[in-house]
């Protein structure tokens, strides 16, 4: 039986000290909850806030915490970087389709689900819009489950229903959901756009996240047909291939004619698109991330950055040096299934600099303390703005000259000296 209160903090004053919460993430995190339980947390101790990636969390990542409320992250986010490298946050490194199975196998201890979802249905049912990841599974095994009911969240389809009996106590807050609208990369990235394009051949599926790379990439495929998508996350750079029928995901071996994802982030127009969209399925992110299922469809294909690599092929994406950034997310997850399926391949695109050109991301050696996120015998296309590697199959010499090739040329004899080459 849902209760259903008047104000956020009757809600959340029914958390209480050494609670283990689940925050839902993404463009759905509950940041107006979040500013509540801020407040409330204050009066208790030692309560932790799992998560992924969380937007307008920095009410919960005020110093004044310390000792109230943990940050554990099994991705960094801007709010919770700082913490984390200073020690008083933890990161976990964990492959993106592994996070469910922590919960559900009870490794990982779950006390409250704090969700935000849309207003029930004639059915009595809920959704949880535009991000169901790792929530789904959270909310299966939370021995509570709070919900901010929002009037602005879209309702979607796929796994992200949910009964509002299920719901333990629930608010309406009328909060916009935190969107980004589509910027046309140019330079750097434009060029590496281009490149990556090149490499997409008519009926492949595609992997990509958020950002410029991807972004560019989907601009330079307005020649292409029958693509698809089985991504982890999409943003606004899908909707014009998919209003010109450029993606129509006709030759999808598994959810044909569906785009399959585990959460969206974008533009207003974006969450207008999956809004009540059937041929947009929001699933489990165990099921979405899983190699086994990725390889189904043929000519998988994934896009993925990274933050440096070295001359081997190493692919570090979750950290720099040290210094904790981002997080592991799904890029070995569809690394590895991209390269089981039939005609499928992985690519690795990159700026060639970072620092406004005064260091290379390329580099003899992972800076000291930095994580490997893709091993080097997984990667196959490496692209940055000075054109396209492939690594597969190549020895470590091979590897060598084809990664300083597409190296910033005022670092190339920098690299070829650092070798002996």
């Amino acid at each position: 039986m849902t209760v259903v209160c008047s104000t956020a903090q009757e809600v959340v004053a029914h958390i209480k000290s050494g609670d283990r919460i689940w925050c839902h993430s993404m463009a759905a995190t509950p940041y107006r909850m979040l500013e509540v339980l801020a407040e409330h947390a204050i009066e208790l101790e030692n309560v932790e806030l799992l998560q992924l990636h969380l937007e307008h969390a920095e009410a919960v990542c005020h110093p004044f915490l310390e000792g109230h409320l943990r940050n554990r992250c099994y991705f960094v986010s801007h709010s919770t970087r700082k913490l984390v490298n200073e020690g008083k946050a933890d990161y976990v490194p964990i492959f993106l389709s592994e996070i469910p199975k922590l919960f559900r196998s009870g490794r990982q201890p779950i006390d409250v689900a704090l969700i935000q979802v849309s207003p029930p249905d004639q059915h009595g049912n809920c959704s949880l819009g535009v991000s169901v990841e790792a929530t789904l599974a959270a909310c299966s095994v939370a021995k509570m489950v709070i919900a901010q009911i929002n009037p602005s969240m879209p309702r979607t389809h796929g796994d992200a229903g949910i009964p509002l009996k299920l719901i333990d106590y629930a608010v309406e807050i009328d909060s916009e959901i935190p969107s980004f609208e589509l910027v046309e990369p140019s330079g750097t990235y434009g060029d590496i756009g281009r490149h990556v394009a090149e490499l997409i051949r008519d009926g492949d599926c595609l992997q990509m996240g958020i950002g410029s790379i991807p972004d560019a990439v989907l601009m330079n495929l307005t020649g292409h047909q029958h693509l698809g998508i089985h991504t982890e996350m999409f943003s606004s750079g899908v909707l014009p291939l998919v209003e010109a029928g450029v993606i129509d995901n006709s030759r999808k071996v598994i959810h044909q004619g569906k785009i399959v994802t585990g959460f969206v982030m974008g533009s207003k127009k974006l969450y207008q698109f999956v809004d009540d969209n059937s041929e947009v399925a929001f699933l489990d992110i165990e099921y979405v991330n899983n190699p086994a299922v990725i390889r189904k469809n043929p000519q998988a294909v994934s896009i993925n950055s990274a933050i440096q690599i070295d001359l081997t092929g190493q692919v570090c994406a979750d950290s720099i040096g040290d210094k904790v950034y981002s997080g592991f997310g799904g890029q070995v997850d569809f690394v590895t299934g991209s390269q089981l399926s039939e005609g499928g391949r992985s690519i690795i695109a990159l700026p060639s600099t970072a620092l406004s050109g005064q260091q290379s991301r390329i580099v003899p050696h992972l800076s000291p303390g930095a994580g490997v996120v893709t091993s080097r015998a997984q990667v196959d296309y490496v692209v940055t703005e000075y054109g396209v590697a492939y690594l597969h199959g190549l020895s470590l010499g091979e590897r060598r000259k084809q990664l300083i090739s597409i190296a910033h040329p005022g670092f190339r004899s920098e690299l070829e000296a650092a070798v002996g080459a």
